[in-house]
């Protein structure tokens, strides 16, 4: 990476990536925002443009950001669904969950509070995808169709896939109702086993264990990450469940030359 040092705290990803490939997620730290988008006494690092901040201060953390980064990140307009982006070009691309780039230099990056942020690149280091899921992006198979974009992308069908999950709302604290239950278990046959029934009229959802379904039924199964709970940490993580007013993470990844 190229500019200052990372802010204390943002995390970059411990997975078997080729070497040409870089990953990041940022998290509270490292910005100028205030108020509940700070990061306790320190400015706070939120990228959300829609959140409510004052823009100026999102615009300020996304200069920071870029100036650590070998160009612009791509940034989606995101829906909570499953279309696919191709980023290779220039132009801003329409709404989209998920995008792919195989050009050198060129940053995919998708925006978070408590959905789960997933990044992908093959094993010989070519391509390099990122995707936005939450539970609705789950159910509309936004990880099976990046998988799939991805090796088009490729022109590869069978190209092996590396994935790997950031951090996100967590499973003792993802309380949901019985259509998020239909949802996932319509999309993926074991989903059932990603929920828990305590007492109450509420599930518990394993996000991570869900993305790990839908992975494997992209074929995708070398999956590394997973566990960080937004929700459960507080000094660390804007968290939209737990906060409402709150900032967004920014999930990175890139290819080198």
């Amino acid at each position: 990476m190229t500019g200052p040092a990372l802010a204390a705290g943002w995390i970059v990803p411990e997975w078997p990536a080729p070497a040409n490939v870089r990953a990041l997620v940022t998290t509270r730290a490292g910005g100028v925002s205030r108020g509940a988008f700070g990061a306790g006494a320190e400015g706070g690092m939120n990228i959300g443009m829609a959140s409510g901040d004052d823009l100026e201060a999102v615009q300020a953390n996304r200069r920071r950001l870029a100036s650590l980064l070998p160009g612009e990140p791509r940034w989606l307009r995101q829906v909570h669904g499953a279309v696919v982006a191709s980023v290779d070009g220039d132009d801003v691309p329409a709404q989209a969950d998920a995008a792919v780039a195989a050009t050198v230099g060129r940053v995919c990056v998708v925006s978070v509070a408590d959905c789960l942020p997933v990044l992908f690149v093959d094993t010989k280091g070519r391509a390099v995808a990122a995707a936005h899921a939450g539970w609705r992006g789950l159910a509309g198979g936004v990880l099976q169709n990046t998988a799939a974009a991805l090796r088009r992308r490729l022109d590869e069908p069978g190209a092996e896939l590396l994935a790997w999950l950031g951090p996100a709302i967590g499973p003792e604290r993802f309380e949901v109702g019985d259509d998020v239950f239909a949802a996932m278990t319509a999309r993926l046959p074991e989903a059932h086993r990603a929920f828990v029934a305590p007492a109450g009229s509420r599930m518990l959802c394993d996000l991570f264990s869900l993305a790990r379904l839908a992975l494997a039924q992209a074929e995708v199964h070398s999956v590394h990450g997973g566990g960080l709970c937004t929700h459960s940490d507080p000094s660390r993580f804007y968290s939209y469940r737990r906060d409402r007013v709150t900032g967004r993470h920014a999930a990175l990844i890139w290819r080198e030359s």
